[in-house]
C-alpha cells in the first residue's frame, strides 16, 4: 500500500490564502506555455552585496545573523540540527524573489480567453496521450480516491504542461534559497515563509529530496502539480513504492497526492460530475444564477433548466449552483461540488472552469454549445505554429514554433502588434491576429 507521511506539518496560513498567493501564480504562468521560461533564471546575491531597491529585503538583521537566530525555530519544529546546519550554513538568499513578488501581474484576461487558451487543441491532444500512457496509474488513483482521471489529467496540464516544464531546471530555480530569502526579508508574510522553509527542511531531513533537487517557482511551488512544501508533506503519498514522496520524476506521487488533496481538502465526491452546461428558460430569474443558491438538479429542472446537449441529468439528486460567468449572452453552468473541489486547488473561478472544460475535451467532448460573447476565435495548434513562423520571419523571437503559446510567444506577438499599430496590443493569439499577419 502507498505510504503516508508520518505526521502533519501545520501551516499558519489558511489553504485558500496559500493557493491564491502561490499556486495561482504557478498555474497562470504555466498553463499553455511555450518554450519560454516562467520567471527566468536569476542569480542569488551573496550576503553583503548591494541590493537594488526592487531587490531590497525588509529585514532588520543581516542574513547570517538571521540564519543563526532561525535555527532554534526550525529545530523546535522537527528539523534536525545536522540537516539545518548542513543546508543553511552555506546557503545564499535569492533576493530576486522580492522583485518577482512585486512584479506579479494583474490578470484581467476575459474569461473566454483564459478558458479557451488553456483548453487548447494542444493541451487536449497532449492530455489524451497522457491518459493512454498513464492508464494503469489513473486506474489505481481512481480506485483509491475516486477522482476522475480526465479532471486530474487536465489539472496536471495546467499546472506544469503535463510535467514538461515544472520539472525542468531550465525553467525553474532552487526553491530553498528563495524561501530563505522570503523568510528573512518579507516582513509582511514572514511567518508563512518561515513555515514553508521549515517544511522544506523537514523534507530534506526525511530523505525525500536534497536541496538541489527542489526546483520550482520563485514562491516555492514544485513538481508535476506544483506543490508547496506543506502540501508535499501533508498530502503527498509514496504511490510508486520507492520509499519516498516526491512531486518530481514519475508522476505517480504527484497525481495521487493531488487526488488526495481534492478529496480531503476539496471534498471531492466520487462518481459526481463537476457540472453541466445548461439552457435557461426564457423567463428565468437570472438572480438565481448567483453561484450561491443551491438546489438539487431535479428542482432546477422543475424550473425549466435543461442540459445544453439535450440529455437528462444523470443524477437529479446532486446539488448544484448556477453561474453565468460571461453574463446572460454567454454559456451558463450548473456547478456541482466537484467544481469547487477543483477550485480548492486554486481559488480562481477561471482556473477551475478551464480545468473542467479541458477535462471534458480530453474525454472526447467539444466546445461549449453556447458561444462566448466575442467575435474572436482561439487558434488551433497548426494555426499557432503558422503564427509563430510568420512572427519569426518578421524578426520577432517566439522561442520556437511548437504550437504552444507562452511568455515568449506572447511577448513577440505583442511587440509585433505595437510595431504595426494594432490595438489592443495585448499579445493574445486570435484568428484576427493571424489574418493580419497573413496580410503582411
Amino acid at each position: 500500500m502507498p505510504s503516508m507521511p508520518p505526521g502533519p506539518i501545520v501551516s499558519s496560513v489558511p489553504a485558500t490564502t496559500r493557493r491564491s498567493l502561490l499556486f495561482g501564480f504557478a498555474s497562470l504562468s504555466l498553463a499553455g506555455c511555450s518554450s519560454s521560461p516562467i520567471t527566468g533564471p536569476m542569480t542569488a546575491r551573496a550576503q553583503g552585496s548591494a541590493a537594488t531597491p526592487a531587490d531590497a529585503p525588509a529585514a532588520t538583521m543581516g542574513f547570517r545573523e538571521w540564519v543563526a537566530q532561525f535555527r532554534a525555530h526550525a529545530t523546535g519544529r522537527g528539523v534536525s540540527a545536522a540537516t539545518y546546519d548542513r543546508v543553511m550554513a552555506s546557503i545564499e538568499p535569492d533576493t530576486s524573489v522580492y522583485k518577482s513578488d512585486k512584479a506579479q501581474p494583474e490578470f484581467q484576461e476575459p474569461i473566454w480567453r483564459y478558458v479557451d487558451r488553456r483548453a487548447s487543441e494542444y493541451n487536449t491532444t497532449t492530455g489524451k496521450k497522457r491518459i493512454q500512457e498513464q492508464a494503469a496509474l489513473f486506474d489505481r488513483i481512481e480506485a483509491r480516491f475516486g477522482v476522475d482521471r480526465y479532471l486530474l489529467c487536465a489539472l496536471w496540464g495546467l499546472e506544469s504542461s503535463f510535467g514538461d516544464l515544472a520539472v525542468s531546471a531550465k525553467y525553474m530555480k532552487p526553491v530553498v534559497p528563495c524561501l530563505a530569502a522570503l523568510a528573512w526579508g518579507d516582513a509582511r508574510r514572514r511567518s508563512y515563509w518561515e513555515q514553508e522553509l521549515t517544511n522544506a527542511l523537514i523534507i530534506v531531513d526525511r530523505g525525500w529530496a536534497q536541496p538541489a533537487d527542489m526546483i520550482g517557482s520563485w514562491a516555492g511551488a514544485m513538481g508535476h502539480t506544483q506543490w508547496m512544501p506543506e502540501v508535499w508533506l501533508n498530502m503527498g503519498l509514496d504511490f510508486d513504492g520507492d520509499g519516498r514522496v516526491s512531486p518530481f520524476g514519475r508522476p505517480d506521487d504527484a497525481l495521487a497526492g493531488t487526488a488526495r488533496y481534492m478529496v480531503e481538502r476539496g471534498k471531492y465526491r466520487r462518481g459526481e460530475a463537476w457540472g453541466y452546461e445548461i439552457e435557461l428558460p426564457a423567463r428565468f430569474d437570472h438572480g438565481l444564477a448567483d453561484g450561491k443558491t443551491q438546489k438539487p438538479l431535479s428542482e432546477w429542472a422543475a424550473r425549466g433548466i435543461r442540459r445544453a446537449d439535450g440529455s437528462p441529468f444523470p443524477r437529479p439528486g446532486d446539488v448544484a449552483r448556477l453561474s453565468l460567468p460571461a453574463g446572460a449572452n454567454g454559456p451558463a453552468f450548473a456547478l456541482l461540488q466537484n467544481f469547487y473541489a477543483v477550485k480548492s486547488y486554486n481559488p480562481s473561478f477561471k482556473y477551475a472552469l478551464a480545468i473542467c472544460h479541458l477535462s471534458d475535451k480530453i474525454r472526447g467532448g467539444g466546445a461549449f454549445h453556447h458561444r462566448w460573447p466575442t467575435d474572436e476565435r482561439a487558434l488551433s495548434t497548426a494555426e499557432t505554429q503558422e503564427m509563430q513562423e510568420r512572427l519569426t520571419a518578421l524578426g520577432f523571437d517566439t522561442g520556437g514554433t511548437d504550437g504552444r503559446v507562452g511568455e515568449k510567444t506572447q511577448s513577440a506577438l505583442q511587440a509585433w502588434q505595437k510595431s504595426v499599430g494594432m490595438t489592443p496590443a495585448d499579445g493574445y493569439p486570435s484568428d484576427k491576429v493571424l489574418e493580419r499577419l497573413r496580410g503582411g
